[in-house]
């Protein structure tokens, strides 16, 4: 795997005139954050099918979808997102380039051409390859493939059995269905400069950033990035033996517990893990970045306005639902839970109106009574609904002019510097991505055909979710090129399925994951691809590097459930875990109550006329009229400015990833968020712009590396601590009061009954 000749020939021009009035005029991008972040040069002898990006991609790919589904599975499940990767492949590419030789040798079977194991100097485009790699090894940010979460609630949850061969062919197809339609669509919304992809920005940023000389400023000595990036790996590497095994308490410092060790009240206050979180703190960083990603990443901006809707909704609305009005019995059930209850206050056991054929025993569901949730649980459905309404009124009032004035001047195919340059590489033909489509397609009917029994869908399910996601994907994709927000798909797939076919669990995941997935697969694979445009990466490179990163990462996220799934036992299930496990499976806990709401029991059983919950359908009306209501004011006033900063489809879905997310994620996320985006930021931001995205990388690889290291070593014997600071006997948070009820006479075993 030398040098392989994927590039176009060199440009006649490949160095823009900025101070030309004409090219400034005619081809320069219109978007201002475009011109000053962008490059507009191109060199395009720089190989990139080398020997060093096919290793570190391949490395990198492999050791992301390995390290992301296996902390999948736990309590803090930290995801290791490309930019880890885009950091720490920087000085091991540069070794690789100083190390390998650099003769030129030829292969048998490719004629003359000459291939090297080192063609130069490690380039900007061999790193853009390898952090696409990356993406792909990380779901492109989801952790991992999302199909693989139907593998679990199978195995772990609903204890039925579905084939590895079956397993990998739903994950796969899930995961690339919508490259087909999404290449065909590339002329639409990555050509064109009006549809300019904000977060794509970041990442150039960083590029040019690490990419550029290291000079001393002032005559100053400073710290290279390089080794500041190894100290902070090693420093984050053995500070997690504390946390993650020596002292587990330090996970959640929940003090309000601590204090008053046998009050409920204070227990569901203080608690970080199961209660309010007032005053949680954490040590442990796979709290603070898990589910929310890295702080150090995020603007400020918009820490500022998840930290309102946040505090809004967890601190006002949920006390006032709980204690004050007692909604939906409130107190019948803990304050804060994923889980599924009867109405007399125990957990619901739903493997017992699960049937042989694996769907809903009606009339064992009709003995239980009907499921019930935590009002807590119950508005995040509510809110949730809100934000999706909220977010096409926003955008449609927002933004849509602006929107549709893009799209018109995309149509008008002037062809801006970069499209210019990308001209000179070969593009990829519209036949790869036809046939990638049919037989993607063609492949997932086999399953929904053949093999319908470990799937449920029916084929014509299989083409309505394909149906609906390619129609969405080129709205969504100008939503997300123009605005950077993109309106989800999975619930209003799941309340569609569920509707038309109740009493079905698996075929209503499944077509969630075909409708809502495939959308969102295209939609990062767009994304993606205008990174390399910007970049000037050969199209062909692109699409490869996208094509292959996902098989690899989706073959080897299912071979590591597979593996944990039957070597860890009693996995996800947290009643008969020992209770300092890691193994909670808190997304896929989330994953599986989704599937018995809307799949098992359905829809109407839950919000219609049949179930507790049929009033939450009014969020879809206020968030569908709330941005109106904000859009008016904004018109009214002007002058104004602070009106139309209220973003209601962040401020409602602020709490989006609660639960499984907890308060104790909230709270740190936002605290070092604020830390190092405004004050570090602020006061010190030569530091910030040097080390602050490699203190981020090297805070989630040293942890990382860790908790492996630390399963591997201790936790498959079994080797456990006994002190109250780590003890597998006893909750490392002490606010084991916290989940329980406060209604009078509800008897939960370890609570006290109110009377």
């Amino acid at each position: 795997m030398g040098t392989v000749e994927t590039k176009g020939p060199p440009s006649k021009e490949l160095t823009v005139a900025t101070e030309d009035p004409a090219i400034e005029e005619e081809e320069m991008s219109p978007i201002e954050q475009v011109r000053l972040t962008v490059p507009t040069t191109d060199d395009a002898s720089l190989p990139v099918w080398t020997f060093r990006m096919w290793f570190l991609g391949l490395f990198s790919c492999a050791l992301l979808s390995f390290l992301n589904q296996f902390f999948s599975y736990r309590q803090e499940p930290l995801i290791i997102t490309q930019i880890t990767v885009q950091v720490a492949t920087l000085p091991i590419g540069r070794f690789m380039a100083t190390l390998l030789p650099q003769a030129k040798f030829r292969i048998p079977g490719f004629g003359s051409r000459e291939f090297s194991l080192n063609p130069g100097p490690f380039n900007m485009k061999e790193h853009v390859l390898i952090t696409i790699f990356a993406n792909a090894g990380s779901a492109f940010g989801s952790g991992s493939a999302y199909a693989v979460g139907i593998v679990n609630i199978i195995k772990a949850f609903y204890v039925k059995n579905i084939s590895f061969y079956s397993a990998w062919i739903l994950i796969i197809t899930t995961q690339v269905l919508g490259y087909g339609w999404a290449g065909l669509l590339r002329k639409y919304v990555v050509e064109p400069a009006h549809m300019w992809w904000p977060s794509t920005l970041v990442q150039i940023s960083l590029f040019r950033t690490l990419h550029e000389t290291e000079d001393n400023v002032g005559g100053k000595r400073h710290l290279s990035r390089v080794k500041f990036f190894v100290i902070a790996l090693v420093c984050s590497f053995c500070w997690h033996l504390f946390p993650g095994y020596f002292f587990q308490s330090l996970q959640s410092i929940s003090w309000v517990c601590w204090a008053f060790p046998n009050s409920v009240a204070a227990h569901q206050i203080g608690s970080g893990l199961n209660g309010l979180g007032v005053g949680a703190l954490t040590l442990d960083w796979t709290a603070v970045a898990s589910f929310l990603f890295s702080p150090l990443i995020c603007p400020f901006f918009a820490i500022a306005n998840v930290f309102v809707g946040y505090a809004f909704i967890i601190y006002v609305v949920i006390p006032v639902a709980y204690w004050g009005l007692d909604l939906y019995n409130a107190k019948t059930f803990p304050i804060f839970s994923s889980h599924l209850y009867t109405a007399q206050g125990p957990e619901y056991n739903i493997t017992l109106i699960v049937n042989d054929k694996f769907e809903l025993d009606l009339a064992s569901y009709k003995q239980h009574g009907r499921i019930h949730m935590s009002t807590f649980f119950a508005l995040t459905y509510g809110f949730g609904f809100a934000t999706i309404a909220a977010t096409l009124t926003h955008v449609a009032l927002f933004y849509g002019r602006e929107i549709l004035d893009r799209y018109r001047a995309s149509s008008e195919r002037k062809l801006d510097v970069h499209t210019r340059l990308m001209k000179n590489y070969k593009d990829i033909p519209s036949w790869w991505f036809q046939v990638l489509l049919v037989g993607t397609i063609a492949v997932s009917l086999a399953l929904c055909i053949f093999l319908k029994k470990e799937v449920q869908m029916p084929w014509w399910g299989l083409i309505f979710a394909a149906g609906l996601a390619f129609i969405f994907t080129l709205p969504v994709s100008i939503i997300t090129a123009t605005t950077n927000q993109t309106p989800g798909l999975n619930i209003i797939t799941e309340y569609i399925m569920g509707v038309i076919l109740p009493g079905e669990p698996i075929a209503n995941v499944c077509f969630k994951t075909y409708g809502y997935m495939s959308m969102a697969q295209a939609i990062s694979f767009l994304s993606d691809f205008k990174l390399g445009h910007y970049m000037k990466i050969p199209p062909r490179s692109m699409f490869l590097v996208q094509f292959i990163g996902t098989i690899i990462a989706g073959t080897i996220n299912l071979i590591v459930a597979w593996w944990l799934l039957n070597s860890v036992e009693h996995i996800c299930q947290p009643g008969l875990l020992p209770k300092n496990s890691p193994w909670t499976c808190p997304n896929d806990r989330v994953f599986f109550d989704a599937s018995v709401i809307w799949g098992l029991v359905g829809p109407r059983r839950i919000f219609g006329s049949q179930g507790n919950y049929g009033a939450l359908n009014w969020f879809f009306l206020g968030g569908l009229l709330g941005p109106c209501a904000v859009w008016l004011l904004h018109k009214k006033f002007p002058n104004q400015s602070w009106i139309p900063l209220i973003n209601l489809p962040v401020l409602l879905g602020a709490t989006a990833y609660m639960p499984p997310a907890t308060a104790l994620n909230y709270n740190a996320w936002i605290l070092v968020g604020t830390i190092f985006n405004f004050f570090v930021f602020r006061y010190r931001k030569k530091w910030w712009q040097r080390y602050n995205y490699i203190l981020s990388a090297a805070l989630d690889a040293g942890t990382a590396f860790m908790t492996v290291l630390l399963y591997v070593s201790l936790g498959l014997e079994g080797v456990n601590l006994h002190w109250w600071g780590s003890n597998p006997d006893i909750d490392p948070e002490h606010c084991d009061l916290a989940t329980c009820p406060t209604a009078k006479g509800v008897a939960v075993d370890g609570c006290p009954v109110f009377a």
